[in-house]
């Protein structure tokens, strides 16, 4: 039982250590261009190997 009392607040801080992450990269815009990053992951711009 003594272990839950430490497994809640560790837990609690945990999950609010996530949401502030989540809140810091939404305010930071990098969820903005969702579509262009899939553009660009197709393209062979970025390709190691020339193309003939």
């Amino acid at each position: 039982m003594n272990v839950i009392a430490y497994l809640i607040p560790i837990s609690l801080i945990l999950g609010g250590l996530g949401l502030a992450f989540f809140v810091f990269t939404v305010k930071t815009s990098q969820y903005d261009d969702p579509e262009g990053d899939a553009q660009r992951i197709l393209s062979g711009e970025y390709d190691d190997k020339p193309k003939p």
